[in-house]
């Protein structure tokens, strides 16, 4: 890199290669596995005036309070780059007009902003995706979410992740629960660690989060939430846990699971992962792998009518962490290159390739330097069978295919692209995954030569 190239700001990431590939693998999975759903896509601006974050979040969470990234426009407002999807979701909600969809469900995904210290998997510019559903009170909706959520996570391949999940009642439910909270540690509030002295009086509920020890040694004693539940709080969350039960989605009770920020009510899950699993190994501390629950009260704090939602979200990058991207490209793998041999072959092997790429075979297109180099670049993109045509091959209606694996050569009659093609692959795949031995190059493409 040049003296003055200037580098990349800290916290950020550029994508590239297999990191890229996963990346990529999540998103397609993700939009996949919403439309099996039926949630509409939505997109929100970037940023928004500051104070739909503040009043939707809270002015007392560490998201408000220490990581934003606020500025001021030409025009003297405040201006924030977006945290989290939920509240920009909510303000769309309301300023638009979409309660007529209600009960709506959406999903997106896209960039976040948070100033806070980078480590494994997470970034100051990070990405996420995001399903909600406004406007349904039913614990049926909270059902339908995780039952999504736990099929998108089976369909990325990610295993040892185990659904934790709980309820913070409703608002009295809450409230009495709160207050409980602030009583039991008052009492050892000098041997608290000072973000959980600090959060005592202004959100009791994220020292049961807390990762110091020293508030560790006080959780186990402390209140639980089931000692406070409302009968109709309790009701609700035993409809989700049965839910779940007929929808197949295995779940394991945390009573201590909070989320940290104030609209949420009713359920709130986390999907861990497991203790010694590969998925805890990848993702080290910072272990949620997905989260999220009912937020019944935000929409009253941005000036709308109550309004019941429940979501979740799930960072990109941690999810890309934990796809096993070989397994997960499927026939991605049937990669083909075409190589032309002198000018002449050069427009038939264009032909070849798009005749490929229209049949949902992924082909590259070695049109630069000598054969040796052709090959050396048709080998570099992982091509298992390459297609060479030069002027003999032009002249008997035939292209030379070389396996690659193997370096046996043999011809296929040009007539037989791509059906010859994808019969190669397809056996070779079927011989693996018998274990098999896959016949001789010569011999499978006899009968077409």
């Amino acid at each position: 890199m040049a003296k003055n190239t200037p580098k990349a700001i800290r916290g950020t990431q550029d994508i590239f290669g297999s990191d890229a590939e996963a990346f990529s693998h999540v998103v397609e999975t993700f939009e996949r596995v919403r439309k099996l759903y039926r949630f509409r896509r939505a997109e929100m601006p970037v940023f928004e005036k500051t104070e739909v974050f503040a009043r939707a979040i809270g002015e007392t969470t560490d998201v408000v309070s220490k990581e934003m990234y606020s500025f001021e426009d030409r025009g003297g407002e405040s201006l924030t780059l977006r945290p989290e999807f939920t509240a920009g979701i909510a303000r769309a909600y309301l300023t638009n007009g979409w309660q007529q969809h209600a009960p709506l469900k959406l999903a997106t995904h896209g960039p976040l902003f948070r100033y806070e210290r980078p480590q494994k998997g997470r970034y100051r510019q990070f990405h996420q995706i995001d399903a909600e559903i406004i406007g349904a009170a039913e614990p049926q909706a909270d059902v339908e979410l995780l039952a999504m959520a736990d099929q998108l996570l089976r369909e990325l391949g990610i295993s040892g992740v185990t659904l934790q999940l709980n309820t913070l009642g409703d608002g009295e439910t809450r409230g009495a629960w709160r207050a409980a909270l602030i009583e039991y540690f008052s009492k050892v509030r000098g041997d608290l660690s000072e973000d959980s002295q600090e959060r005592l009086e202004k959100n009791p509920l994220r020292i049961l989060d807390s990762k110091d020890r020293r508030d560790k040694m006080f959780l186990a004693d402390a209140p639980k939430i089931d000692e406070f539940l409302s009968d109709e709080a309790g009701i609700f969350f035993e409809e989700v846990k049965s839910g779940l039960d007929a929808a197949g989605v295995e779940y394991k009770r945390a009573e201590s699971l909070v989320r940290g920020l104030d609209y949420y009510r009713h359920t709130a899950f986390e999907f861990i992962p497991d203790e010694g699993s590969a998925a805890a190994d990848a993702l080290g501390a910072q272990s949620t792998v997905l989260g999220g629950g009912r937020y019944d009260g935000l929409m009253e704090s941005l000036g709308g009518p109550a309004t019941p939602a429940v979501g979740w979200a799930a960072g990109i990058e941690r999810l890309a962490m934990l796809v096993d991207l070989e397994k997960a490209q499927g026939n991605d793998h049937w990669v083909v290159a075409v190589v032309p041999v002198g000018d002449a072959a050069y427009i038939e092997a264009q032909k070849i390739a798009s005749e490929l790429r229209s049949n949902s075979i992924i082909c590259e297109m070695a049109f630069r330097g000598n054969v040796k180099k052709r090959m050396q670049k048709a080998a570099a993109a992982g091509a298992r069978f390459s297609l060479i045509i030069g002027e003999d091959e032009l002249a008997n209606g035939v292209v030379t295919v070389r396996d690659m694996a193997t370096g046996e050569q043999a011809t296929m009659r040009r007539n037989w692209i791509p059906q010859g093609v994808f019969d190669l692959f397809f056996e070779n795949d079927a011989a693996k995954e018998q274990g098999d031995e896959v016949a001789p190059l010569s011999e499978r493409l006899r009968a077409n030569s």
